[in-house]
Formats: C-alpha cells, structure tokens, sequence
C-alpha cells in the first residue's frame, strides 16, 4: 500500500475518525490515479455503536484510508459539534464511482450477496454505465475453495474498483484482511446495495432521504432489523450528552 498524499481533514465520532471532504468521489479518483490502495468505510450509528462494543471493527475503521458520513446519526453528532457537513451515503458514493470506472475503463469486481444478486446488480449497472468492465462477480455464501479462486481472480485481474457487500463488520474486515492482493484499487463496503441495484429491494423514498429517515423505511421493510435498530436512540443520547 502506498502511502495518501493529501490527507483530508479528520475529526471523530465516538471515538471514531471520519474524513471531512467537498468532494469523496474527486478525491478517491485522485488517489486512484496516483496508485493508491484506499479501503472506505461508511460510518453509521449502528456502526459506530458496534465499535464500542467490537475492538476488532474499531481497529478496522481506525486503519482504514476514508471514512464517510453514511448516515444521519453521524450528520447530527458532528452537527452539534460545531461540523456540520453533508451526509455522504455509502450507496451513492459506490453509485458515483461505479460511474466513473464505466467512463475511465476501471475493472470493476463485485463480492457479496445471495447467489444471483450481484449478477443481477451487474446487469444493471450494464445499463446504466454501459462499456462498464467487470472482471468477476462472487456471491457471498462461497466457501473456502471458493473463496480462494476468487482471491486468485483479484490478483490476476488487478480491478480498480471492488465493491464487497457482506454485511457489517464481515465486509470491513475481509477488505482489511485482502486489500493486499490489489496494492491499486478502491475498495468499499457496501452493504445491502447489490439488493437494490438488483430489484430485490426498494431504496426508501426521496422524502424519507431527503429527511433523514430512511432507517424507518428499513425497518418497515426488514422488521427484524429492530433489536439492531436500538442502536439508534443511543447513538442519538450519546451525541445530545457529548460522548
């Protein structure tokens, strides 16, 4: 890995680091392009709220190279800190890149999902990008040969832009543990987004976006998500007390 020039300016949420950019897509590009290796995380509440509890994924998001304002929670706590900045979702950043390697020619490999999802997703994003280069896709339920020949794949075909969507912390930590293989590359972790670019699921409304509510679309959508869900509220006390 070679070492970031241009560092943007950093500041924490419990504890955590979060980068503070105009522009993540501009600067990722430019990092790209000067051969870097930058794994980005996209911190939420729940994320945030893991961490606490999780030493191994506050060590993955201390490592790693940027750190985004997915959600609204973060927004907020860095608001009442005196940082306000624009929120940043994870989905929109990969969206925009996955944009620019159809436009700049960067391989692009997907990693995660039920069987046929990312495949799905791929399709998709032939359509809306087209000229767009793959040069592999991986479920996310390969076993261990699998997951060998698919590490192989990476290291061979050298893609510029890897989007491994695991679900948190197994993505964070796979891309911590892999990112080695492409020393050239960004790579993200990007949840559930091989689900909506697919058409398994439905991204929440704009106003529920635009008004920072799209968690309660979520969890209309996927209710068993509410004991993760608690993490909220107290992400939100913590932020009102100044933790």
């Amino acid at each position: 890995m070679t070492a970031l020039s241009n560092r943007p300016e950093t500041t924490t949420v419990l504890g955590l680091p979060i980068q503070l950019l105009q522009s993540y897509p501009d600067w990722l590009s430019d990092r790209l392009n000067a051969g870097d290796s930058i794994h980005v995380v996209t911190l939420n509440a729940e994320m945030a709220i893991a961490a606490e509890k999780d030493p191994i994924l506050a060590d993955v998001i201390n490592k790693a190279d940027l750190v985004i304002p997915d959600g609204a929670g973060v927004v907020l706590y860095l608001k009442l800190r005196g940082k306000p900045v624009e929120r940043c979702p994870g989905i929109e950043l990969s969206e925009e890149m996955l944009r620019r390697a159809g436009s700049q020619g960067w391989p692009v490999y997907f990693y995660g999902g039920k069987p046929g999802v990312a495949d799905a997703a791929a399709v998709e994003w032939q359509r809306r990008a087209p000229g767009i280069n793959f040069t592999g896709i991986s479920d996310g339920y390969i076993q261990a040969e699998g997951e060998a020949e698919l590490l192989a794949k990476l290291e061979q075909e050298q893609p510029k832009l890897i989007l491994v969507g695991l679900g948190v912390p197994r993505q964070e930590q796979w891309i911590q543990q892999h990112r080695q293989v492409c020393p050239n590359a960004i790579w993200i972790g990007c949840g559930g987004s091989f689900d909506i670019w697919s058409g398994n699921k439905i991204r929440a409304p704009k106003f529920f976006c635009d008004n920072n509510l799209e968690w309660v679309y979520r969890l209309y959508q996927e209710p068993w998500r509410w004991k993760r869900m608690l993490a909220l509220p107290l992400f939100a006390w913590k932020a009102i007390i100044g933790q």
